[in-house]
């Protein structure tokens, strides 16, 4: 499917939404659904995405829509497909349908864990897509187990005792892969045709499929909102966020930057790590999270068994 073509789709996700001036989850929402030939039925958990589109008494959805809590979202769908199977069965339904469920990571690698756990080994036939803005955004931006090391959050703030989060973060994406299921990728929102061809296989696996997306927050990463686009980029460019496909096992990288950036300069457009570059002492932590960049990014090569490009050092663009 070409850009024109795209542009031409019925929109699901109508305008006049909610969501943050240069947020990326409409983006991402619209190229999902665009992924789809059949009718679709969505299931949002709780999250930015339910709450600016769902403000009563009005909807911004062009299609059948239902909000869960955060944590059951999974076992929402899974109610509404073994319905639709049943009626299929009875000869009362006629019509292919799609299923996809948005949920943040909040409400997908966190509280929603276990009913997509359960989902998954029951073999559930829907999409699942997390659009990762990388914390708890509509409530105030606390720290989730998706928050990068070195984050400021309102939960992990900057102070004399403690300098943002010190953990790393949940790889959900690998620990869906373990589920052995169809179809897993790990996608970001600046690259389109990457996303829209994930969304299509998601969309005609036989089983559960599940997408990750990079979904950057101008409000609480504060960024000017029109670099939403440009930090999705340097996400993918400096190896923090890689871009990847696990069908039935098999692990696929989808781009290999021939010469990345430093993560520093991922890093310096969001004020969330500027106590980083304000005190040479800190100088450790940003190493500290390139070395772990590094080292998984030689692990996912292993995985895909992609060999690692040859430079001699990081690029400046």
């Amino acid at each position: 499917m070409n850009i024109k073509e795209l542009l031409r789709k019925q929109k699901k996700l109508a305008p006049g939404h909610r969501t943050c001036a240069g947020c990326a989850i409409p983006i991402l929402v619209r190229t999902i659904l665009a992924a789809s030939d059949k009718p679709v039925v969505v299931c949002a958990a709780t999250g930015c995405l339910e709450v600016t589109t769902t403000i009563y008494p009005y909807t911004s959805w062009k299609c059948p829509f239902i909000h869960s809590a955060f944590e059951n979202a999974a076992s929402t769908m899974s109610g509404v497909t073994r319905a639709y199977e049943a009626l299929k069965k009875k000869g009362k339904m006629k019509k292919d349908v799609n299923f996809v469920v948005f949920g943040g990571d909040g409400g997908t690698s966190d509280i929603g864990l276990q009913a997509l756990s359960g989902a998954l080994e029951r073999n559930e036939n829907f999409v699942y897509v997390q659009y990762d803005n990388e914390g708890y955004m509509n409530t105030g931006h606390q720290r989730s187990s998706a928050t990068p090391y070195g984050a400021a959050t309102t939960t992990t703030p900057v102070g004399r005792v403690e300098q943002g989060k010190k953990v790393f973060r949940k790889d959900i994406t690998k620990i869906v892969a373990a589920h052995n299921i169809p179809y897993v990728a790990q996608a970001a929102v600046h690259n389109w045709s990457d996303l829209l061809m994930k969304a299509q296989k998601a969309f005609k696996a036989k089983g559960p499929a599940f997408i990750n997306i990079f979904s950057p927050c101008p409000e609480n990463w504060k960024y000017p909102n029109n670099l939403t686009v440009e930090i999705s980029k340097l996400a993918v460019n400096s190896n923090f966020w890689p871009l990847y496909e696990v069908e039935n096992g098999i692990f696929k990288m989808n781009f290999i930057p021939s010469n990345p950036v430093p993560i520093e300069k991922f890093l310096r457009l969001q004020t969330r790590f500027k106590y980083l570059f304000d005190n040479p002492t800190h100088k450790k932590t940003l190493e500290t999270i390139q070395e772990h960049i590094d080292s998984d990014w030689k692990k996912l090569l292993e995985l895909c068994h992609e060999k690692q490009p040859t430079f001699t050092n990081y690029g400046t663009d």
